[in-house]
């Protein structure tokens, strides 16, 4: 403390009136600043991040004056065939066609009533306009719209169309995709609908009451009992808890397991006498994987559901359901019984086992699942391409060379001799899920081929199909063979 002559305390000279107005002029300019940068990161992290799905809102305004603008550009598969267009009447009416009507129903969708599939998905892009500016010009002062960019799909034409033959007039799903890519070929859910006539039909679809949920997009959005296909999460678990043992597993199965009061059934009784591990997965024997269950820790399994995407978001380009895996630490016997054989609580989507599926055949590593590969202008040029991307491990590549050495030998020695063929290899695992009482089992397949090489993950559900060994997985090996005689 400074003091006078005195001994008193002496006093601070007060800021003059020009330097307060100075001050404050300083301050003011610093707030002026620093809201002009946050309006720069906001307006950055809008046009990077932001602005796609902010012009893809359906509430948003601006989507109509740009379709006042824009003639809606075209879907295509991967080899140009156009899968979605706009048509023209001679009175300038639009109708939106889809060539292939009911083909490519879910995966492509409609832009009418709403909007679904790519036609939601790619919405923003089909609303825009590459073309120079010139030719812009000349359109708008014509009075005519500028033609949208045209988005090439990631979709196989042949092997949608090989998919849905084969699958056929059945209730089910079928997903294709690459394991080392994302890139998803072929994407089928029946029973279906034609975007062509979704006005005149759309009262029908939206008011049935038998069951059929043409609208329902069983691939992603359709919640279904795992059955056997889930011994490759308990598997894995298994192997997680067993480093260095798990090949040391062996089971006396005569057709049933019992525990206490309840009884556990193989496949119609079937015994398998002595198994290990690799042969309990490839025959897909209940009586093994329930008594394994028994021995599991139960939050170290619900850890492994949870790596897995189970009862959380998945990296997925259309709306769908979170598959859900229900058993808690603390579970009764029975529901550890049933839910070690893929019944009980557990539900999943096709295309969830088909990205678990995926991991596996890809040394562990869940790649992206993506839909469009690039945007076009009306020229042909490339305006937008889009990269595979990594989405993170789901397993360690160790594990993954496990469980895709245990898929392999269900196809060569189990429940998957539908797939054996000297054309290729294929590894796999079918399920057969019972859902309700006096009705056939779900019946599931998924793979991948070649499986020391994989290229394709193929899954495969046939509602009230019954083995999957036998509806399930003949439709996947109809796939693999066009696939591999190209």
């Amino acid at each position: 403390m400074r003091l006078n002559s005195r001994g008193e305390k002496r006093k601070r000279p007060g800021l003059t009136s020009e330097e307060k107005r100075d001050r404050s002029i300083l301050r003011l300019g610093y707030g002026v600043v620093f809201g002009f940068l946050c309006l720069m990161l906001y307006m950055w992290y809008f046009l990077t991040v932001q602005r796609e799905d902010v012009i893809n809102n359906p509430y948003n305004a601006r989507l109509e004056r740009l379709s006042e603008r824009v003639e809606r550009g075209a879907l295509l598969c991967s080899d140009g065939t156009v899968l979605a267009r706009t048509q023209t009447d001679e009175e300038g009416r639009e109708t939106r066609v889809y060539p292939y009507g009911s083909l490519f129903d879910h995966v492509v969708g409609y832009s009418s009533r709403g909007r679904t599939g790519l036609e939601s998905l790619a919405n923003f892009y089909l609303l825009s306009s590459h073309i120079n500016l010139v030719s812009q010009a000349v359109t708008e002062l014509s009075g005519r719209k500028n033609p949208g960019d045209s988005v090439v799909t990631t979709l196989d034409r042949e092997l949608q169309q090989t998919a849905g033959d084969a699958l056929g007039d059945r209730k089910g799903a079928v997903v294709v995709m690459e394991p080392d890519t994302g890139k998803i070929l072929a994407l089928v859910s029946k029973p279906g609908f034609d975007p062509n006539l979704i006005e005149s039909d759309w009262e029908t679809l939206v008011s049935e009451d038998d069951g059929q949920a043409r609208l329902l997009n069983r691939a992603l959005q359709g919640l279904y009992p795992p059955g056997s296909v889930f011994k490759m999460v308990i598997a894995l678990e298994y192997i997680r808890e067993h480093p260095d043992d798990y090949d040391r597993f062996r089971f006396e199965c005569d057709g049933y397991f019992e525990w206490g009061d309840y009884t556990i059934q193989c496949y119609h009784g079937n015994a398998h006498g002595s198994q290990d591990l690799f042969e309990a997965f490839a025959n897909s024997c209940n009586g093994a994987f329930a008594a394994m269950g028994l021995d599991m820790n139960l939050e170290s399994l619900g850890g492994t559901t949870q790596q897995l995407k189970f009862n959380g978001e998945q990296p997925l380009p259309l709306p769908y359901s979170q598959s859900r895996f229900a058993m808690e630490a603390g579970a009764g016997d029975w529901e550890i019984l049933q839910t070690s054989i893929g019944q009980g609580l557990t539900q999943v989507t096709p295309m969830h086992i088909a990205l678990i599926t995926s991991a596996a055949a890809n040394r562990g590593v869940l790649m992206t699942p993506y839909l469009m590969d690039y945007v076009e202008n009306r020229a042909g040029d490339v305006v937008k391409s889009f990269q595979p991307r990594e989405w993170g491990n789901l397993m360690t590549e160790e594990e993954a060379g496990i469980l895709g050495e245990m898929m392999r030998r269900v196809v060569t020695e189990g429940t998957g001799s539908a797939l054996r063929t000297e054309n290729y290899t294929a590894a796999g695992k079918t399920g057969s899920a019972q859902f309700e009482t006096g009705k056939e089992s779900h019946a599931w397949f998924t793979g991948f081929a070649p499986a020391e090489n994989p290229e394709l993950v193929v899954t495969v559900i046939v509602e009230e199909g019954g083995s999957g060994g036998l509806a399930a997985a003949p439709v996947a090996r109809t796939i693999f063979d066009a696939y591999f005689a190209r």
